[in-house]
């Protein structure tokens, strides 16, 4: 009689930690979101020159992609859950501080110091899901419902940021991550275990670490500015020159590193170079696809920011949803059927916003497109990281976590570049109707080449990963609860 109840203490007390690593993520990706709302508000209150505003976003935006594949490592080396909370402390003190910036230097330095506590959170979370939960059903589970939390932050943040904006003011936005994080924190010690990498080294690489940060930072930065400056200016195209000659600079490293930073024999996993590539598509599809959404209902419809946001609860819901369905089916089916499907239906759903209208319609025009999109969505997050941690060993359990992140957060700023530039392109002046048909045109055109992107990521998925064995199917068909299992 003892034993069931000490291994339902042991499962009560796993599934208790994923509620803690799951807060921490869907705070972590709500931010990435929910700022977008509040910048004009910013910009009057801080008095930011037009040119300055991105800035509120890319500081963010450059530490957090650039500093994933360095938090990953460090979590190995120093202790998942130790970063963890370093990396939660971080993001919710740089939270206080951006709620009370008095400037635009300000309020840019600490939203950076904001993205570098994200870099060691996020990966650190990852991670600590993928040492506390078996290989097999229980693991995806578990990244069922992190999935669920990543995929409906960006869209929960459009909506919280209108609320919060409207009914209180822009500070509030940062304010409501500290007493979140100070939760988080102080349940952290009681229900997660700490772990870190068997290594039989102490060392740290650094050269690889550096030269990976720096090209990292480079290449999101190179992004942004390609966005103002253009792809063909010599800023981008020098910028971009730096980051691949440092990213070359980081491979030439690894290959003869004691201790590299980032293993290149990962990449032997078919598995995870797969499912990286394809984070890759995924991070352009997704963080595109809501900002081009977000644009058409508030610019070319005149949504307010409120009802913009609920009008995201479609997605958001659909992929709550399926992320947990993706799962099951992962479990049955194996990653690479469920991660195909669901990217043709994001591709499906792309094209129907293709044929959006100058004077569209929410139920008509959006809503049948977000369905299918959010299901497609919530069919793609999960088996995507499942794919990217399968076979990889404990030891490197952060750096993977930190690769796949990484893979995403690149892959979002390349495509926000891109149907940025697209959109820009198709930019029209004169009356309002011109300057709507001009917007709409420019959407149609990005959302074309994302439904591309797409079909691109299905195709790799579809090639690249392998069937699950029959011995794995028969192995995790079993779906019942941890407790049941523990009964």
């Amino acid at each position: 009689m003892t034993l069931p109840s000490i291994t339902r203490q042991d499962s009560a007390r796993k599934w208790l930690a994923l509620a803690v690593i799951v807060a921490a993520q869907f705070m972590v990706v709500l931010d990435i979101a929910i700022v977008n709302v509040a910048l004009p508000s910013i910009k009057t209150d801080l008095h930011f020159a037009e040119e300055n505003l991105q800035w509120v976003i890319s500081a963010y935006a450059i530490l957090f992609g650039g500093a994933l594949l360095l938090g990953g490592r460090l979590a190995d080396i120093f202790g998942r859950r130790r970063l963890f909370m370093v990396g939660l402390g971080l993001f919710s003190g740089a939270s206080l501080l951006c709620g009370i910036s008095w400037s635009e230097g300000s309020l840019i330095g600490f939203r950076a110091l904001q993205g570098l506590g994200g870099a060691l959170l996020a990966p650190a979370t990852l991670s600590i899901l993928m040492t506390t939960f078996a290989e097999g059903a229980e693991r995806n589970r578990a990244l069922g419902i992190w999935g669920a939390a990543s995929g409906t932050g960006g869209a929960a943040g459009v909506l919280l940021g209108g609320l919060l904006t409207s009914y209180l003011s822009w500070p509030w936005i940062f304010f409501i991550n500290v007493p979140v994080g100070l939760a988080v924190i102080a349940a952290a010690p009681f229900v997660v275990n700490e772990s870190r990498g068997q290594h039989d080294h102490r060392h740290f690489d650094f050269a690889g670490a550096a030269s990976v940060t720096a090209g990292a930072m480079m290449l999101v930065y190179a992004m942004t500015r390609a966005t103002q400056d253009g792809w063909g200016s010599a800023a981008t195209v020098s910028l971009l020159a730096g980051s691949a000659a440092l990213i070359g600079a980081f491979l030439a490293v690894e290959l003869r590193s004691p201790a590299p930073l980032l293993p290149l024999r990962i990449f032997r996993l078919r598995s995870l170079s797969a499912a990286n590539a394809t984070a890759v598509m995924l991070g352009g599809v997704v963080f595109s696809q809501f900002f081009l959404q977000t644009l058409y209902m508030q610019d070319v419809l005149g949504y307010s920011a409120i009802r913009t946001g609920i009008g995201f609860t479609t997605a958001t819901f659909a992929i709550i949803v399926f992320s947990n369905v993706g799962q099951r089916l992962v479990t049955r089916l194996g990653a690479r059927s469920v991660l195909t499907t669901g990217l043709a239906l994001d591709a499906v759903s792309l094209g129907l916003f293709t044929q959006l209208p100058v004077h569209g319609h929410y139920f008509w025009n959006l809503f049948p497109a977000m369905l299918i999109g959010g299901i497609g969505l919530g069919l793609s997050f999960v088996p995507v990281t499942i794919a990217g941690l399968a076979g990889v060993s404990p030891a490197d359990a952060g750096v993977a976590s930190g690769l796949i992140n990484t893979s995403r957060q690149v892959g979002g700023a390349v495509g926000l570049a891109a149907v940025s530039t697209i959109v820009s392109s198709y930019a029209a002046t004169g009356s309002p109707a011109a300057v709507s048909d001009g917007l709409t045109q420019g959407f149609q055109a990005g959302f074309l080449v994302l439904a591309v992107v797409a079909l691109a990521g299905a195709a790799i998925a579809g090639l690249m990963l392998a069937p699950p064995a029959p011995a794995e199917v028969e192995r995790f068909a079993d779906n019942r609860t941890p407790l049941e299992e523990a009964a």
